[in-house]
């Protein structure tokens, strides 16, 4: 058993049924950036899911770019709830604002910081993986 392999599954999974459980349950409706981590989140969970089951070293080959531009869109996203400054280049321009916080817990835990620690985790857990795989 991998356990890179089996954190980084976990963790897609909880990412996954977290946004879903914030939409469906709690009808929070998301942002545009929220849909683009979404679109990159999403998929991971099947991807590990698969590649845990298969014990595939390899995939991170396939993570690692999902969860870097997930990293970078999630920072972007947080910095411009956290960066009053940033906010005049937000790109959510009808609906939903992208600075908007649905939730704030302790001052600076809100949904796409949430997003970055699991994409964090996911891409580190990939590196991980990698140097195991090409030593």
């Amino acid at each position: 058993m991998n356990k890179s392999l089996l954190f980084s599954w976990v963790t897609s999974l909880i990412a996954t049924l977290g946004s879903l459980f914030f939409s469906e349950v709690l009808h929070f409706i998301p942002c545009t950036l929220c849909w683009y981590q979404r679109i990159l989140m999403y998929p991971l969970t099947f991807v590990i899911g698969i590649a845990f089951y298969h014990n595939d070293r390899k995939v991170y080959k396939y993570v690692l770019p999902f969860s870097i531009i997930g990293m970078i869109i999630s920072a972007y996203h947080y910095s411009l709830q956290k960066i009053p400054f940033l906010q005049k280049f937000e790109m959510c321009t009808s609906g939903i604002p992208c600075s908007g916080e649905y939730i704030n817990l302790l001052g600076f835990i809100t949904i796409p910081f949430l997003a970055f620690i699991a994409f964090s985790i996911i891409t580190v857990m990939m590196v991980m993986l990698r140097k195991k795989t090409t030593d």
